[in-house]
């Protein structure tokens, strides 16, 4: 019955993180947004604020969040609010996507995506303790895999549906695709509110406390060694995530127009996620440090060779090497991306245990909140320069990603 019980969760596991990441694919603050801003007639000024939203917006909150997480005995509830609030903005999105214009449009849009971080921010806080809970040690890096191996075959299927309906999408198509991502948080509320999960009869306790839980945060980055090199390696992995968006401006002053389709987007981040969901998780399971390090290097040598080869005389963005160069490295960092966030979420998953486990995600992801913000902002004034000059600041960090990950205890063998 224990067996069954577990085989069971796990399936509930890959179906519920499935539905979810396909549904971010309907929502991408680099991809379906900036096209739906183009396409309202929202201000340029705006589309700015779509990424750190997003990404800093689900970060920030979690430390603070915590003491009331940790009050809950089973921590899917947390899950499944999470779920319902990333529905319920999404469905906004989708309602000002047909109705909405201009300025106006603009604002909810971004108010709507403000909504929708929080509610991601749950999730994320739960996700890892629920997993942790009821699948053990040595498994959980094939369920991420598994996962984010499903999502890519919904956005390879997405992607090739955008491109046969045609690249000059405008609000009423991308209404259709944003309430098929409400759609998708719904199912995947759903489902999660069917694990069986064990009850915690020790939730409550003084650790959640708001007092308590300052002092420990403080203390976990002052006083646990492992834990904040672990948010400093993390911190270096922002290659892969940050370098993707600059390759793409990169082409497009280069004159290629073969990444400027969305459906290309969407079809190169599935095929990325298929390809690497099954292969990562496995070896996240071996070793979820080694690739993370892997990952970060990886990384940082694509976007070496990028700047180096379109900065040779008479490269030509707009010809056939050109297109496939920026087509092939942005697959390629889409790639090392699922590797290194599968990686990611193993580790932090494997290094602790119980209530210890919920705080160490939720600190370390408050703590990249800010640390995104301050890359993000170097990164930016680097751009705005020369876009090769961004790139190679992130290869930097990439590189010390590489030996301060290699530093890292090994905590993913059983």
């Amino acid at each position: 019955m224990i067996v069954s019980t577990r085989s069971r969760n796990k399936l509930k596991l890959v179906a519920a993180s499935a539905l979810q990441s396909s549904g971010d694919q309907t929502v991408g603050a680099s991809t379906v947004l900036p096209w739906l801003f183009h396409a309202l007639g929202v201000p340029a000024a705006l589309i700015g604020l779509l990424v750190p939203i997003r990404e800093s917006g689900s970060m920030l909150p979690q430390a603070f969040l915590t003491p009331l997480v940790v009050r809950v005995r089973q921590r899917k509830w947390v899950f499944v609010a999470g779920a319902l609030v990333q529905a319920a903005a999404v469905a906004t999105m989708a309602l000002t996507a047909a109705l909405g214009r201009g300025l106006a449009a603009g604002v909810v849009l971004i108010a709507a995506l403000a909504v929708f971080a929080f509610g991601r921010c749950l999730c994320s806080i739960s996700s890892k303790d629920v997993q942790g809970r009821t699948v053990p040690k040595g498994e959980r890096g094939r369920i991420n895999g598994m996962a984010t191996t499903a999502a890519g075959l919904v956005a390879i299927t997405l992607g090739l549906a955008i491109r046969w309906l045609g690249g000059d999408l405008g609000g009423p198509q991308l209404a259709w695709l944003l309430a098929l991502g409400a759609a998708l948080w719904v199912l995947a509320a759903s489902v999660y509110a069917v694990i069986d999960e064990p009850v915690d009869e020790e939730a409550g306790d003084a650790a959640a406390s708001g007092a308590y839980w300052l002092r420990r945060t403080g203390a976990l980055l002052r006083d646990d060694r492992d834990f904040r090199h672990f948010v400093g390696v993390r911190s270096f992995l922002l290659v892969s995530a940050l370098s993707p968006p600059f390759v793409v401006t990169l082409s497009v002053q280069s004159g290629s127009s073969g990444l400027a389709g969305l459906g290309g987007f969407v079809i190169a981040s599935g095929v990325a996620a298929l390809l690497g969901g099954r292969l990562f998780g496995r070896w996240a399971d071996r070793s979820s440090r080694r690739l993370m390090s892997v990952g970060a290097g990886g990384a940082s040598a694509v976007v070496v060779a990028v700047v180096i080869i379109t900065a040779l005389p008479g490269f030509r963005g707009d010809e056939p090497l050109g297109t496939a160069l920026f087509i092939g490295s942005y697959f390629l960092l889409t790639l090392l991306h699922t590797g290194v966030r599968v990686g990611r979420k193993t580790y932090v998953v494997d290094m602790a245990e119980g209530d210890l486990r919920t705080t160490y995600v939720a600190v370390s992801n408050s703590a990249m909140g800010i640390i995104l913000l301050v890359v993000g902002a170097i990164s930016s004034a680097l751009a705005a320069v020369a876009i090769p000059w961004a790139l190679l600041f992130l290869a930097a960090l990439g590189v010390v990603g590489v030996f301060a990950g290699a530093r890292l205890p090994e905590v993913s063998r059983v």
